[in-house]
């Protein structure tokens, strides 16, 4: 696919489906309302094209609103449509695409428009954790379908002709479009509403093909594809962050989410060795902060939805102590703490730098469920620095990091299952998934 003008929505699924595969659903439906001289304009398929086709070797089922038609504005039969696709989505057990480009609520249909609205959440309610459902904003997406966006799992922007908001930036108190255009993909990803940002429309259809090709199709079927990268692959730079994902990922491919929103944390999909793998990775500064906390505990909730095994690169030595990160920080680690306790797919943990007091106890330890913990011979484990924790204890700094500091130490003590030198992460991650049954 190569970079054109604005597609239409006809145009948009052809271009995200394999070649003759989309089979259309409902194409005779339309409106059946009379009210405001409605019976005089006409909607073809009443401004959304639904039905479903392939990707690669998955099954996809796929809805594009029809600008063109009442500007994609959302009436009575055409959230029957969407709701209706839903419908055989789940019971088809394969994921559901989004192309939204809509004006909105159709005012002309008000209450019935209204509770189109309300069948299309209750559909996406019962969706999830059952398909995929991924959302795609190539227009207009506001009010009402803004909420429908958010009840996705995971959201993918144009940045070029994506606009998302509740309310218009000329709404906001105290803002107006010019200073700070509150709908663009920059704004709304920094703020956590959107998990990733193409710069085009075609941009967007390439990395919706990819998320198909990596998630399972559905919460009972485990996403392994063929790897081509090496089992025993050394790793010769580990890092952080995002770094250390695509260091032990099958061909260095790590598909980030919400990269723009918390960034002291990494989180995305990977393989290791053909097998979906969900990775969380502390940054170089290991601090956890308000913003991050939220986005890896939502992730470990979508991965454990989706018997996704999760991964954690742990380097974290203290809490975000900022005044704005007091009012909420507490709560936002509780929340993470729940979501790793309470998560049933197998957890590897890795401590790749540092791994001090109660905010390592929240970064999937041992202690509140991890299957597996590994760490670097060059990693710390302990309450907090050595240096500070001697001060504190009054001994010498070497006596307390040959006592208390070391992965050694932790793993004498059953803490740690193994110490591993760096160059062996990937190789002892593939074993740990093997070890759990998945692949």
């Amino acid at each position: 696919m190569s970079n054109t003008a604005k597609l239409s929505a006809r145009a948009r699924i052809e271009a995200l489906v394999d070649a003759n595969s989309f089979v259309e659903i409902g194409a005779m439906v339309t409106k059946r309302s009379t009210d405001f001289n409605m019976d005089e304009k006409e909607v073809p398929a009443d401004g959304v094209i639904t039905g479903y086709g392939v990707i690669g070797e998955d099954l996809v089922f796929v809805y594009s609103q029809d600008a063109s038609g009442m500007n994609g504005a959302i009436g009575e039969m055409h959230a029957k449509k969407i709701a209706s696709l839903y419908q055989m989505a789940i019971k088809a057990g394969a994921p559901i695409i989004g192309l939204i480009d809509c004006a909105g609520i159709r005012i002309e249909e008000s209450l019935d428009a209204i509770a189109g609205f309300g069948e299309i959440y209750m559909k996406k309610v019962q969706a999830s954790g059952v398909i995929p459902q991924l959302t795609a904003i190539l227009g207009s997406c506001g009010g009402g379908v803004a909420i429908s966006s958010a009840l996705s799992d995971i959201t993918v922007m144009d940045a070029e002709g994506g606009a998302l908001f509740v309310n218009s930036p000329n709404a906001v108190e105290g803002n107006f479009k010019e200073k700070c255009d509150t709908t663009k993909a920059a704004f709304q990803a920094q703020n956590g509403n959107v998990d990733i940002v193409c710069d085009s429309e075609i941009d967007v259809l390439n990395k919706l093909r990819d998320l198909v090709d990596i998630l399972p199709a559905n919460a009972g079927m485990p996403a392994e594809k063929p790897s081509t990268d090496d089992i025993n692959r050394t790793i010769a730079d580990l890092g952080f962050g995002r770094d250390a994902i695509e260091a032990v990922a099958d061909s260095g491919s790590f598909i980030e989410l919400k990269s723009e929103f918390g960034e002291e944390m990494s989180v995305g999909l990977a393989t290791l060795d053909g097998t979906t793998v969900g990775f969380i990775a502390n940054s170089e500064e290991g601090v956890l902060s308000v913003r991050a906390c939220h986005k890896a505990e939502q992730f470990v909730y979508f991965c454990d939805s989706f018997c996704i095994p999760i991964i954690t690169l742990t380097n974290v030595k203290n809490y975000d102590s900022k005044m704005y990160a007091e009012k909420r920080i507490g709560r936002k680690v509780a929340d993470l703490t729940y979501a790793f306790a309470s998560a049933d797919v197998p957890k590897v943990n890795v401590i790749i730098g540092e791994a001090f007091g109660s905010a390592y106890l929240s970064m999937n330890s041992k202690h509140i469920g991890a299957d597996l913990v590994l760490a670097l011979d060059t990693a710390k484990v302990g309450t907090m620095d050595a240096k500070l924790a001697a001060e504190a204890v009054g001994v010498d700094e070497n006596t307390y990091r040959e006592l208390q500091e070391g992965a050694s130490g932790a793993a004498k003590r059953g803490y740690v299952d193994n110490v591993i030198p760096m160059a062996d992460t990937r190789k002892h991650l593939i074993y740990a998934l093997q070890m759990f049954g998945m692949r």
